[in-house]
């Protein structure tokens, strides 16, 4: 299992699948061929059906810079072997091509292919939350202790880079209002929502603080702003949340929420070495459902959670996310992911306050839902699964673009 570094990756958004990943491709085939006369990249499957929504052709044009020279073929009714989120780089000198790579997008902005050129060192020799738990009771020790246990020393120095890039986004989106990018002209909510939790008493206050900064975060991410994978983009606005809430409402510490970052990074890659964080390929169940048991696990552990306890509560946190599908109205990741970020968020909170009311023995292990997660994934229509053919995705269209017709209309008049 490689490092949690893979898990959080500091980029802009507003897919971590769709646009940190392709950019990173296109960085390293400009790279390798600078002489180029010409580019050619493919877009297959799902990169093709959402990408124009998510940026993708933006930023390949983006990073290569030479838009006259760069051209995106979308291919949305073939989707590559290896993965929903394939593309095809080719470089043309003199009419003929001079290279060809084939690469996979597949999640968090993580990149495969055949020849392992963005293979990393594996750091874990335990894969399973089972195996971990396991090495936790026989040394009497902590999942953060695992994480320090096998990382390079300068692991916590990351996380408290993370956790500075999470509060700087939380701030951003608190502070910026407007409307977000794109056809949907959705207006950010963040703001209004902070002021009227600070306004609020009782249940409502931290209920509302929550909803704030999981807001803050998933409006940045989808204005294009700087965000912290966890472990998507998609998902992003989570586990900030989480932290947030904790440090401004209990009282944690900075040194407390780190370590808790930790144990989100740890169960996060379980999930990623085990199964998918992929919307493209396991559907919104693997970005929204891996981010509701990270922060689950690190709000247990942060709050004085066992082991046992930070298994129970992200294990529950990622059951009741099962089926959840990925279905972007018009490709963007606006409706229904920002408010998604937003409930997944305080079902995380209430995931690790159930699991610290137990004493952590439950029958459901972490490691059958991630099973279970990847058959349900499996079985999903690729539909519901980050293209825009289905789901709420379908259903919004003609009314959106209906009221897109009339709003033109009254602008001509």
């Amino acid at each position: 299992m490689k490092s949690i570094r893979e898990i959080f990756r500091m980029g802009y958004g507003p897919s971590s699948s769709h646009t940190m990943g392709p950019s990173r491709a296109a960085e390293f085939f400009k790279t390798k061929h600078p002489d180029a006369e010409k580019y050619r990249v493919t877009l297959y499957g799902s990169l093709a059906l959402t990408g124009r929504g998510h940026g993708t052709d933006s930023v390949i044009h983006k990073v290569i810079g030479r838009p006259e020279a760069t051209e995106i073929v979308w291919q949305d009714e073939i989707t590559l072997p290896r993965h929903p989120n394939g593309m095809l780089f080719e470089a043309l000198k003199g009419g003929q091509i001079i290279d060809t790579w084939e690469v996979y997008s597949v999640g968090g902005g993580a990149l495969w292919d055949e020849k392992g050129t963005f293979d990393s060192e594996e750091v874990y020799p335990a894969t399973t939350m089972s195996e971990i738990l396991g090495w936790c009771k026989h040394e009497g020790c902590t999942l953060v202790d695992y994480v320090a246990a096998h990382e390079k020393e300068d692991i916590f120095d990351y996380l408290a880079e993370v956790w500075e890039q999470m509060q700087q986004t939380i701030k951003n989106g608190l502070e910026n209002e407007g409307v977000l990018p794109g056809t949907l002209k959705l207006a950010r909510k963040a703001s209004s929502y902070n002021i009227k939790a600070q306004q609020s008493a009782g249940s409502s206050r931290p209920m509302g603080m929550l909803f704030a900064a999981a807001l803050a975060t998933s409006e940045e991410n989808a204005g294009g702003g700087r965000v912290t994978t966890a472990p998507t983009c998609g998902a992003s606005g989570v586990v900030p949340a989480v932290m947030y809430f904790l440090k401004h409402d209990q009282n944690m510490t900075d040194y407390r929420i780190i370590r808790g970052l930790a144990t989100a990074g740890l169960i996060g890659n379980i999930v990623k070495s085990n199964g998918s964080i992929s919307g493209a390929e396991v559907g919104c169940q693997g970005e929204l459902g891996t981010a509701c048991a990270m922060a689950a696990g690190a709000a247990t552990q942060i709050l004085g959670g066992t082991p046992r306890q930070v298994e129970y509560a992200a294990e529950m946190g990622f059951e009741h996310n099962l089926g959840l599908t990925c279905d972007p109205v018009c490709g963007y990741v606006q409706i229904p992911c920002i408010e998604r970020n937003a409930f997944v968020a305080q079902k995380a909170r209430e995931s690790a306050i159930y699991a610290l009311f137990s004493d952590g023995r439950h029958m459901v292990s972490f490691d059958d839902v991630v099973k279970t997660m990847m058959e349900t994934g499996r079985d999903m229509q690729a539909k519901y699964r980050e293209t825009s053919l289905g789901g709420l995705a379908r259903v919004c269209l003609k009314r959106i673009q209906d009221q897109q017709k009339k709003r033109q209309e009254n602008l001509n008049m």
